[in-house]
């Protein structure tokens, strides 16, 4: 998470759409960045607004926008499969190494995951406990540019992305079934997506 004080925005990091490289890009005019332990970095919407708007919020300024990408779900899994099967975790609990990319879906759609599945969910990260969009600017991970431009309009100036802790190149299947039992259980994943092919979701 960064926080633009002065611009009144703040980054919200969905895991695994680009987040490092935009932190790399933009950290220097972070007013704050949250780095560690990796779930400050990672803060969602609920937890934004129930630890951290107060503080930024003080001095009767207006009050501070958060933004956010999302990526297609399946590619979104795909791409936590790809990284965990990295040979810095081979033996650990989160590694997936020697999984295929079905396994990897049947544990992430228990209840009780295991490790290497518990990934969490995009669609909880922006709503709230209804299934409301949380965040006020939401844009698609798949086409990046408006995401891009909104950026260089708040925050004024150039910067460039460059790619960072990219997931290892793999062809991934994944059974119909699996696919048809992860669209349901992920329903409001692909409905928020969904919506995006239209363009950015902005709150009012």
């Amino acid at each position: 998470m960064m926080i633009f004080y002065k611009q009144r925005l703040a980054y919200l990091a969905v895991p695994k759409t680009g987040t490092s490289a935009v932190e790399r890009a933009l950290h220097r005019r972070a007013s704050a960045v949250l780095r560690d332990p990796p779930g400050l970095k990672h803060t969602n919407a609920r937890s934004y607004e129930r630890r951290f708007r107060s503080m930024f919020e003080r001095g009767g300024l207006a009050p501070i926008e958060t933004v956010a990408v999302m990526r297609e779900p399946l590619s979104w899994l795909s791409s936590w499969f790809r990284y965990r099967q990295r040979p810095a975790l081979a033996g650990h609990a989160n590694s997936t190494e020697g999984l295929s990319f079905d396994q990897f879906i049947e544990a992430y759609l228990l209840k009780d995951q295991p490790p290497f599945a518990q990934v969490g969910s995009q669609g909880r990260f922006v709503t709230d406990d209804n299934g409301d969009l949380l965040v006020n600017h939401l844009f698609q991970y798949e086409d990046f540019d408006p995401f891009i431009d909104f950026l260089h309009k708040r925050l004024g100036g150039d910067f460039e992305l460059q790619t960072v802790n990219q997931s290892p190149k793999r062809h991934i299947d994944l059974s119909a079934d699996l696919e048809k039992a992860l669209h349901q259980h992920l329903a409001l994943d692909f409905e928020i997506h969904g919506a995006l092919a239209n363009g950015p979701l902005s709150l009012g």
